[in-house]
């Protein structure tokens, strides 16, 4: 039987949806050289500073998951236990 072969099944095409991304996220990186923003702290003006903000929360919220996984985590058959 021929299977069906879906978009992101050819790692041509992952890379090149990898690489419109990247150039989406430089052209939002450049645009904020461009764009005025009105900001409440004066560190919110800092040149790139949403987008290193945004890499920092992406990081705490792994790391801070990893850890309550330690803690919420049960036994593989946790459901099966009858008694």
């Amino acid at each position: 039987m021929h299977e069906r072969k879906h978009f992101f099944d050819d790692p041509r095409n992952v890379k090149k949806v990898l690489r419109v991304f990247y150039v989406i996220c430089a052209l939002l990186l450049l645009a904020d050289v461009v764009v005025h923003r009105h900001v409440v702290h004066a560190w919110e003006g800092v040149w790139g500073f949403y987008a290193g903000y945004g890499f920092v929360a992406c990081v705490l919220l792994v790391l801070i998951a990893k850890e309550m996984r330690k803690l919420l985590m049960r036994r593989e058959d946790y459901y099966d236990d009858d008694g």
